[in-house]
């Protein structure tokens, strides 16, 4: 049984004609009545009852276009449905992320998502970036918003947006006043960081110290970037944040920039060569949107 024979079907049940639906149909009477002919022989019962002066259905006709015109419209709806999501227009999106890029602009880029593909679910997975790159590798996600994407033959990174990196110190440092931070401070200074053996980003200022001439003093490692504010108010030492980081205010911190500018926080977006649509739509997106959002959070 095929979805035209149940076309042919419903034309003739609604017109009770074999020549109207013929016409209606765009097809020649006997074709059409050789085609419901061959759907009742299929089914093994009579569904019109026929003569001369008339067609009308039987009571297994009459049931079978309940379920024929119940057939045909899910039949549109996953055709519409597939369209839709071919284009983008629907289906899920995961995004792996680390919970300091939603301090910046991320949160307002996914509602503008929501807003224009309201079809698409999106779903966020907050994890460590080691844990987002095998996330996105064994394509439990689509993409990754995160800082220091790894060099992968089988990834794409595109800029989604520009981050300085800023310093956060106790509000009754001797800096404080000032309006900014010279970088040769941390060869003093303690120094709080992410964990070096979970963030790329940790590294990263790690091995610029190095470079720099001097191995910093880590006084403390944590996981979540938020915390590193926290343990500046504690008293534990200064702690090198993307600037966005640093709208997590707190009453006993200041949070200045470093000069001269020392490396960057830039967030990119990470996914496989071979993306879907819907991860098209959000990079098309990001590319209009991301950098004059960020502009805004920085002017705030």
């Amino acid at each position: 049984m095929e979805l035209r024979h149940l076309r042919y079907f419903v034309a003739v049940a609604e017109h009770l004609s074999f020549t109207a639906a013929a016409n209606v149909l765009g097809v020649s009477q006997p074709p059409l009545s050789q085609q419901i002919r061959d759907l009742e022989v299929e089914i093994g019962v009579t569904l019109f009852e026929r003569s001369s002066r008339r067609v009308a259905l039987t009571a297994a006709g009459a049931d079978f276009l309940r379920n024929a015109r119940a057939i045909l419209r899910q039949s549109v709806d996953a055709a519409d449905r597939a369209r839709t999501i071919g284009t983008g227009a629907a289906g899920i999106l995961n995004i792996g992320m680390t919970s300091s890029v939603l301090t910046g602009p991320l949160g307002s880029l996914i509602r503008a998502f929501e807003q224009r593909f309201r079809a698409v679910d999106v779903r966020i997975h907050e994890m460590a970036p080691d844990d987002q790159i095998a996330a996105l590798k064994a394509h439990r996600t689509d993409l990754s918003v995160l800082r220091c994407p790894p060099e992968d033959p089988d990834l794409v990174a595109h800029l989604a947006w520009r981050e300085r990196l800023c310093v956060a110190l106790p509000a009754d440092h001797d800096l404080a006043a000032g309006s900014s931070v010279p970088v040769d401070v941390f060869r003093t200074e303690r120094l709080i960081s992410l964990r070096l053996e979970s963030s790329r980003f940790a590294d990263e200022i790690f091995r610029a110290c190095v470079v720099r001439g001097f191995t910093p003093r880590i006084s403390q490692q944590v996981r979540e970037a938020s915390s590193l504010v926290s343990l500046v108010a504690a008293g534990f030492g200064l702690a090198i944040i993307p600037e966005f980081v640093g709208r997590l205010r707190h009453p006993d911190v200041v949070v200045l920039p470093i000069d001269p500018p020392f490396l960057s926080a830039d967030v990119y977006a990470l996914h496989h060569r071979r993306k879907s649509p819907v991860v098209d739509n959000f990079l098309t997106l990001i590319g209009e949107d991301a950098a004059g959002l960020a502009e805004a959070y920085r002017n705030r």
